[in-house]
């Protein structure tokens, strides 16, 4: 049995223009401070981290490593959520996500797929260069808006979303393999891959591709009444990273799953900082641990209540209480009575081997 390692951090939702969240120096000394052990790096946030450079250069990413480092740190994984979402867009969405793009390609979604595609491949290769075996990012979606069959969906319709977005990622999965690296993916609303279903339809899609794999955050599932601890058991194997977020579901006479386009606080689901939600990770912990996980244990904070700075300050020793350093004893050791074979089989009350009855 294998012990998960953290906490570690994930930087985006706490980068800025202010000390100490304005550098990756003083960011890691900031997390490391708090008790984190890793950091996962966002790599479209040019205050932390030059994707192209990195991609160029492996001096650049010695000097990352040893900044992180410096501080008693490990990279987790890099993140490329923004532009794994530009991977695939729908039409109606482009406005929206243009900003998310470089700005020469806004305003041309053939322009900001392919840019997309090449953020995607320089970090792949940054990863083989830092040594890390996982990336995490989103899929993108063709087929969301569809996601209700209402009016009724067209046959092949969503079939044929799914061919196209293993089109476009069965190259970039291909890159991963060559630097030795999953491409694990957040279930997420919003994205193609948002259940276990649709992520078994990509799966399949893309010839069940081994670097096709999951950032697993149970915040996502609770909040669409998805059994979050069945889905360990299901896709365990698959599971290569650990988003720990939590959320709380209150449905109420007014809004449920879908919200009723209130504000993240008057949602039903919402989420919350660790500890402050239901998500039982007590449960959680302990599937992964089950099932050998052995990679890092990420705080992802997003609250639409508690201030980040002190859901990163409670986030760091709650992960650290909930990590289980597996065991390699087992509890009736003490009894045991050191049989052989051929005890066994005198216990079962059987021949010797070889002894023809």
């Amino acid at each position: 049995m294998k012990t998960m390692k953290g906490p570690g951090l994930f930087l985006a939702q706490f980068a800025g223009d202010q000390a100490p969240f304005n550098s990756l120096d003083a960011i890691c000394r900031w997390a490391a401070s708090l008790g984190y052990k890793g950091v996962q790096i966002p790599t479209w946030d040019d205050r932390l981290f030059d994707l192209r450079k990195a991609a160029e250069s492996d001096a650049y990413c010695d000097e990352i490593r040893g900044v992180v480092r410096s501080h008693g740190l490990q990279i987790t994984e890099l993140s490329t959520h923004l532009q794994g979402q530009l991977v695939a867009v729908h039409p109606a969405f482009d406005e929206v996500f243009d900003g998310f793009a470089a700005p020469e390609v806004r305003g041309n979604p053939t322009a900001r797929q392919a840019w997309a595609v090449e953020q995607m491949m320089m970090a792949a290769r940054v990863s083989r260069r830092l040594d890390l075996t996982t990336s995490v990012t989103f899929s993108g979606a063709l087929a969301w808006p569809f996601v209700y069959p209402w009016p009724q969906r067209p046959p092949g319709l969503v079939e044929t979303a799914f061919e196209e977005l293993a089109r476009r990622w069965r190259p970039i999965l291909n890159a991963y393999d060559e630097a030795g690296c999953n491409v694990a993916y957040e279930i997420h609303p919003s994205e193609d891959l948002h259940d276990g279903a649709s992520f078994e339809r990509f799966v399949d899609a893309v010839g069940g591709h081994k670097r096709a794999c999951i950032n697993y955050d149970p915040s996502h599932f609770l909040l669409q009444q998805l059994d979050y601890l069945a889905f360990i058991d299901l896709y365990h194997e698959r599971i290569k990273a650990f988003h720990a977020k939590d959320a709380e579901f209150n449905p109420n006479g007014r809004v449920g799953v879908y919200g009723g386009y209130e504000s993240w606080v008057n949602r039903a689901g919402r989420f919350r900082s660790l500890g402050d939600g239901q998500v039982d990770f007590g449960a959680v912990f302990s599937k992964l641990a089950q099932y050998d996980y052995e990679s890092w244990a990420v705080l992802e904070w997003e609250c639409c209540l508690k201030h980040p700075e002190d859901g990163a300050r409670e986030g760091a020793p709650f992960i650290a209480a909930h990590i289980i350093r597996v065991t390699d004893k087992a509890f009736d050791d003490f009894a045991g009575s050191g049989a052989d074979d051929g005890a066994n089989r005198r216990l079962l009350g059987l021949q010797p081997a070889g002894k023809v009855e």
